[in-house]
């Protein structure tokens, strides 16, 4: 079969494609250095006439109403804890559905499949009741703990883990090392893959979240920054340029975090398929 990469119609549609996907990304940017009367001209332009700074600076150091630094520095803490605590939760327990036998695993199983069916929004109001009863309100508490215990982390690892070979561990265990000692020496080592993916997955989810820190967030220096950015938006004026500043800010470290772990995203999801 002839490889459709040698095509160049292949290139030009996934050129395309490309940039189909990334003109929203670039015109945010671009609007970002636009005066605010240029952002609402009519017809639209795509490049600032006379780029200038003064969204930035509208945003960071004049406006002391929106702490953005302040939201960003939540958003950072919240979503590097929750990913990385969640990652560890959802490794141990897919290794323990994949290799441990215990009385129950299938039943557990079936438990998490079923529980990604669920819709999140039914978990709203238990989980709210929760937070206030522990008086974890407008804390890091409130914002961490919920997601730890992921559904789908646990059934994306579990399936990675059955594809690993089994003589791996086994020879592991002839030397003598615990299934604890084993998992953290030699599974964890080679499923770096579907940890790293895992890991985006998981900050992606917390650093987007919108509607739980709404609910929980009441005070203005606790505000995550997707909540914060949302009340940029006045009641009658929209600043169009201060508001895609907020936006790109906020990109930034979802961006560097793919460009340095896209190697290991592909071979994640790549190997990480249904057995």
């Amino acid at each position: 079969m002839k490889d459709p990469r040698r095509n160049p119609l292949f290139w030009l549609a996934m050129g395309a494609l490309a940039l189909l996907f990334m003109f929203p990304i670039v015109y945010m940017v671009l609007t970002a250095f636009k005066t605010r009367l240029e952002s609402q001209a009519v017809p639209p332009t795509i490049f600032p006439k006379a780029p200038t700074l003064q969204a930035f600076r509208t945003l960071l150091f004049v406006d002391d109403s929106s702490p953005v630094l302040r939201w960003f520095t939540n958003s950072v803490v919240v979503s590097s804890i929750s990913c990385v605590v969640s990652v560890m939760i959802c490794a141990m327990a897919g290794y323990a559905l994949a290799r441990l036998e215990f009385k129950g695993r299938d039943a557990i199983f079936k438990l998490i499949i079923a529980m990604m069916f669920i819709p999140g929004f039914i978990f709203l109001m238990p989980n709210f009741e929760m937070m206030s009863r522990l008086q974890w309100l407008d804390t890091y508490q409130a914002l961490i703990i919920p997601g730890l215990a992921s559904p789908f982390g646990m059934f994306f690892m579990r399936q990675f883990f059955l594809g690993l070979p089994k003589e791996l561990e086994e020879t592991a265990r002839v030397d003598g090392a615990s299934a604890l000692r084993t998992f953290f020496s030699i599974v964890l080592p080679n499923a770096r893959s579907a940890v790293m993916t895992l890991l985006v997955l998981n900050f992606l989810a917390s650093w987007n979240d919108f509607i739980w820190p709404l609910y929980t967030m009441f005070s203005d220096t606790m505000l995550t920054l997707p909540v914060g950015l949302a009340r940029l938006q006045g009641a009658y004026t929209i600043d169009y340029p201060v508001i895609m500043a907020g936006a790109s800010i906020a990109a930034i470290p979802v961006l560097v975090l793919f460009i340095f772990l896209q190697r290991y995203i592909i071979q994640g999801v790549a190997s990480s398929g249904l057995k």
